[in-house]
């Protein structure tokens, strides 16, 4: 009875992995696409938050993180480097969750609204929206890429991490590695 259980509690983890890991590749690859198809809103919702004073750096911001949310959910729905994959978006979902926070809590204080009520376009891809629902969004995609961090999601995967067990061996045995690639 508790091989059945945790063999069947060990295909539910895998299955729900394999099911975060696409549902984050969707929406970074929905995000991107629809940021890297109007570009010049996008830049507009980046200079709101007040990140950089160049206009070059702002510029290339705006260029450059659609495309590599596209990438990013590319390479998760493929199942290609999905630790490495993670690693990227747990960087960049914890400083615009914060940027995204800061802002809310601005607004909220300027017109004395409740928190909750709070509704602007973040910049995500989705217009506006209330600010707790995009907070609480937000933690859950950091939660499901600590996941695969982890390892979990290697169902279904062309290939989970970058190097190979044998190309760690001869790093490790080179004396290049310590083997944590």
């Amino acid at each position: 009875m508790n091989t059945s259980q945790s063999s069947w509690s060990r295909t539910a983890a895998d299955t729900f992995a394999v099911l975060a890991r696409w549902l984050l590749g969707a929406v970074f690859l929905y995000m991107g696409l629809n940021k890297a198809l109007h570009p010049v809103e996008f830049l507009k919702l980046v200079r709101q938050y007040d990140l950089v004073q160049s206009s070059l750096l702002l510029n290339s911001i705006a260029a450059a993180l659609p495309w590599f949310e596209i990438f990013c959910g590319l390479l998760l729905l493929a199942g290609v480097a999905v630790r490495g994959t993670a690693v990227m978006l747990i960087v960049m979902l914890v400083p615009f969750t914060v940027l995204v926070f800061r802002r809310a809590l601005a607004i909220q204080s300027a017109l004395a609204i409740p928190f909750c009520a709070v509704k602007f376009d973040c910049g995500c891809g989705n217009g506006e929206v209330f600010i707790c629902r995009k907070l609480l969004e937000n933690f859950l995609f950091i939660v499901f890429s600590g996941w695969l961090l982890a390892g979990y999601g290697r169902n279904l995967c062309v290939r989970h991490t970058l190097m190979s067990c044998a190309a760690k061996t001869s790093l490790t045995e080179e004396g290049g590695s310590n083997g944590s690639i």
